[in-house]
């Protein structure tokens, strides 16, 4: 990246149309200069989900600011003020220059300041004075967030101005987030109060769905009740009624903010705080008439292309879950993300997952500690068409691949179930998280699926380790009976279809109860294991071993010819003999061994050659005890 300047920008809630129109003054002020910008981004306070949350915040603890030029902090769009200073202290460790937007917190970093509080206080007034309300609620933002403090503080002065007393439950402290309008009102509804002449927002979002609430509550506006919002969107200015609002510059604010960076990498020192003007736009929600809507063809253009857009969208959504429904293991999961890949129109995705995510979860996320895997992998890299995977790649330089050109815009969208950090995804050169409004949808569809992935896997294991645990004996690692049978009888079919020569060894260890009557069960244990030991050693590649009860094991050998028990007797004693040499013990390990050779037909069956060496074994011992009585007399 050779010349070329990298900004990062933090930002929460990519959906709203606030963050909307600063990304695209800060996008088209970065395309003209060839500036390379790297957004993280995080939805929070969508879900009303603590755990969620900490998972979306995730993405902060991603960007090293080292490795950028500039950072713009849209720390007013963060709610959470442990991690607005976390991130304020990272971007001031890494020594550059930074922009803020309507925050006086952070005197060391730039900041660009939209009059909030004399706009507020001009609706509030033209509210009271023009319209004679006289009990009013407010709907405010995070009092954390300073443009909601201050749009706060404003409506308070005004109101005491106005004599007019400010009741506490008629005020409803949101987080500035869509849906925080409904439950504002529904909160005032449970109040029991008389309505209010007013409801003050402290944005659109929450006003136009506080005045959908209204409405289905009996209420119309602005014939029953007033309702203004602040920040003048495209929705606000042509909603029915037009929202009355305050209009601030907010694309002219992103261009200012990337223009401040670029100036001073290039050497010149602007303002250190920048102040736009806003100015309030009286319409039909207070009663005013509207003049400033767009004209009714373009709306409904714009209305009609962002609901084939919607729908397009959704089909793209319902489609991609189905098909990573049906996935079954990771390679067969990243290639179904692949196919949809090229319907979110940008030109460059990557899925980047810390290094140990198919790994089961033993800590959950601290915002303040690490989250991601100091390595991680990129499974799916989608280039133009083209696709490639990358093993490893330092978390710290959070792009699998470098840019090696400027002017690019890059997403980063966190990947977490709950508030466990699965990695993130990348979205270069394509405009979905800002135009979509499923953008977080897709974000949990893939985040989810990538768990689902994991727990299969994980079920995979564990089912392998109990079929494991079904057929094997955990004291001595080889077969137990279950495990032979199922494993031998397909062999002996084999084998009887082609009328091998096949061999059944049994064997049983000599004196065990002598061991554990005068050393202990442990040692018997410890002796039933070397004897263990010496059956797999005595075994061929392709014999079959096994644990037949206590102290008794069984040897099938599907391709045995003349001689084949003469030849394991003898293995087998010379390993006794070696073992019990080696291994100092008051006790010498043994065992009786009794061989069948037979060729395999269909007037055999597996267990009655079983049952035979069997009783060839014990009338081996039976023989061996015989004679060892003899000797002792």
């Amino acid at each position: 990246m050779n010349n070329i300047r990298n900004i990062a920008v933090v930002v929460a809630g990519l959906d709203e149309e606030y963050q909307n129109n600063i990304i695209s003054g800060i996008n088209s002020c970065a395309r003209e200069n060839n500036i390379n910008i790297s957004y993280f981004a995080a939805f929070v306070g969508m879900l009303a989900s603590k755990s969620f949350d900490k998972g979306e915040y995730s993405i902060y603890k991603l960007v090293d600011f080292r490795w950028f030029d500039g950072a713009i902090l849209m720390s007013n769009t963060i709610n959470e003020p442990e991690v607005k200073a976390y991130i304020a202290e990272k971007v001031r460790n890494a020594g550059i220059p930074a922009v803020v937007f309507d925050c006086g917190d952070y005197p060391e970093f730039y900041n660009i300041s939209i009059n909030n509080t004399g706009a507020m206080s001009e609706v509030v007034e033209h509210v009271i004075k023009e319209h004679g309300a006289k009990v009013v609620n407010y709907i405010s933002g995070p009092l954390s967030n300073p443009e909601a403090k201050a749009r706060y503080e404003a409506f308070l002065s005004v109101m005491e101005e106005n004599g007019l007393p400010v009741e506490e439950q008629r005020v409803y402290f949101g987080e500035f987030r869509t849906h925080d309008g409904r439950l504002a009102v529904e909160k005032f509804a449970e109040t029991g109060l008389p309505a209010p002449d007013a409801v003050i927002c402290a944005n659109d979002a929450m006003a136009l769905t506080a005045i959908t609430a209204l409405e289905k509550q009996g209420y119309r506006v602005p014939d029953d009740v007033i309702v203004t919002g602040f920040d003048y969107t495209y929705n606000a200015r042509n909603f029915c009624p037009s929202l009355t609002s305050v209009r601030r510059p907010l694309f002219d604010a992103g261009r200012t903010a990337c223009s401040v960076i670029n100036d001073i990498l290039d050497g010149r020192e602007p303002d250190k705080v920048i102040h736009l003007d806003a100015e309030p736009v009286f319409s039909e929600s207070c009663g005013c008439s509207s003049e400033d809507g767009d004209d009714f063809v373009s709306y409904k253009k714009r209305a009609y292309l962002r609901m084939e857009t919607t729908n397009a969208n959704i089909s793209m959504l319902n489609r991609l879950t189905a098909r990573l429904a049906e996935t079954e293991d990771a390679e067969e999961h990243f290639d179904v993300i692949e196919e949809f890949i090229e319907e979110l129109g940008c030109e460059k995705f990557a899925l980047c997952l810390t290094e140990d995510w198919q790994d089961s979860y033993n800590s959950t996320l601290d915002i303040t500690n690490g989250t991601y895997t100091s390595y991680m992998t990129a499974p799916l890299i989608w280039d133009k068409g083209e696709r490639r995977s990358l093993n490893y790649f330092s978390s710290s330089k959070m792009f699998p691949e470098p840019l090696d050109n400027g002017g690019n815009i890059s997403y980063f969208m966190p990947l977490h179930f709950r508030d466990r950090c699965q990695g993130y995804y990348i979205i270069t050169n394509g405009d979905f998280p800002i135009t979509s409004l499923l953008c977080h949808t897709l974000t949990m569809n893939i985040s989810n699926s990538i768990e689902n992935i994991r727990k299969l896997f994980h079920l995979n294991r564990t089912m392998e380790e109990l079929n494991r645990l079904y057929v094997i004996d955990p004291l001595c690692n080889v077969y137990n009976r279950n495990g032979f049978i199922n494993i031998a009888d397909d062999v002996f079919h084999e084998c009887v279809k082609e009328r091998r020569m096949i061999m059944l060894t049994f064997i049983d260890m000599d004196g065990l109860k002598s061991i554990n009557d005068n050393y202990g069960h442990n040692e018997g244990d410890s002796a039933i294991q070397r004897l263990a030991g010496i059956i797999r050693d005595c075994c061929g590649p392709e014999d079959i071993c096994a644990r037949f009860g206590g102290d008794e094991f069984v040897i099938f050998d599907s391709h045995a010819c003349e001689g084949s028990d003469h030849a394991l007797l003898r293995k087998f004693d010379l390993k006794i003999e070696n073992s019990n040499a080696t291994i100092k013990k008051p006790y010498q390990l043994s065992a009786s061994v009794g061989s069948i050779i037979i060729r395999a037909d269909e007037g055999g069956t597996l267990y009655s050659i079983i049952k035979q060496a069997d009783e060839k074994m014990y009338d081996i011992k039976k023989e061996r005890k015989l004679a060892r009585a003899s000797e002792k007399r």
